[in-house]
């Protein structure tokens, strides 16, 4: 059986903007550039979100470019962005 996650709407997506704004929303997706002191600090955050991303069975596109790192959330199999992306930055977001 699959499972359809639905998309949220645009109000849903600006209230999390609200409360998260050092995230964005571009082309169907919500991404944060994240900056350390280097490249050593950069594959340390990559490791601990890949525990949070593991954890929820969600997993963001990562950019790393020395100190720093950009994440990248979209529910590909639904085409945007659904509650698994606002929920996994926010978990994110506590990381840091």
């Amino acid at each position: 059986m699959v499972r359809v996650m639905a998309l949220i709407d645009f109000d849903e997506i600006e209230g999390f903007l609200a409360g998260h704004p050092d995230w964005l929303f571009e082309d169907s997706a919500i991404q944060r550039t994240f900056e350390f002191d280097d490249f050593a600090g950069s594959l340390e955050f990559v490791n601990r979100v890949g525990e949070v991303a593991e954890a929820a069975d969600h997993h963001p596109d990562i950019d790393i470019r020395w100190n720093k790192v950009t994440l990248r959330l979209s529910t590909h199999s639904e085409g945007g962005i659904t509650a698994k992306d606002t929920s996994l930055a926010a978990q994110i977001d506590a990381l840091n």
